[in-house]
């Protein structure tokens, strides 16, 4: 009686398992997946005796250019871009940086940018987790800072960031089609 009682347990708990799994619906994997980038880069993939932290981390999806015409057609110049897909892109610093000559605080923020052919406005923006440039709210810039384009000979398919070293801080690079664009980070290191 107790090796039937058992298997009966058993064979309701296996099917209440599996009727708790058949019921969840995971969305379709994204054609802008989302990506990090971290200042160190190598900042999340330190050995357990290094303690050192990422000062700078970005949130941002990876549109992909698929024969399409970028900046000026896709990417309008003179419009607010939400400098990737999907969700606005993010930044996070770990401590206070200068930017354009502005000091600005730790903690989360926006990116945004406005292409033109020679140059990009990139923006800082106390506004986050909103869906796109939509509902962009220039009242909230923290900073705006113009940066020279640069022409690149080779294709990047991926819309991408990295970060390279200065003496005094970091500069973002952003790089889409034949466009890159650097923006220079400031802080004590």
């Amino acid at each position: 009686m107790k090796k039937l009682s058992l298997c009966l347990l058993l064979a309701l708990f296996g099917l209440a398992v599996n009727a708790q799994t058949a019921a969840v619906k995971f969305p379709n994997v994204d054609s802008s997946p989302m990506d990090a980038v971290y200042y160190p880069l190598n900042a999340v993939k330190v050995k357990k005796e290094d303690t050192s932290m990422p000062i700078i981390k970005v949130l941002y999806s990876r549109p992909m250019k698929k024969g399409r015409e970028i900046f000026g057609v896709l990417e309008q110049f003179d419009k607010v871009w939400r400098l990737g897909a999907n969700e606005n892109t993010e930044i996070y610093f770990d401590k206070s940086v200068n930017i354009g000559g502005k000091k600005i605080k730790a903690g989360k923020y926006a990116l945004f940018a406005i292409p033109n052919k020679d140059k990009w406005t990139i923006i800082v923006n106390k506004q986050t987790d909103r869906w796109g440039a939509f509902n962009y709210d220039e009242a909230k810039d923290i900073i705006r800072v113009d940066v020279p384009v640069t022409k690149l000979d080779k294709v990047i398919e991926s819309f991408s960031m990295t970060f390279t070293d200065l003496t005094d801080g970091a500069n973002l690079v952003i790089a889409w089609d034949t466009t890159q664009v650097t923006l220079p980070i400031y802080f004590k290191k």
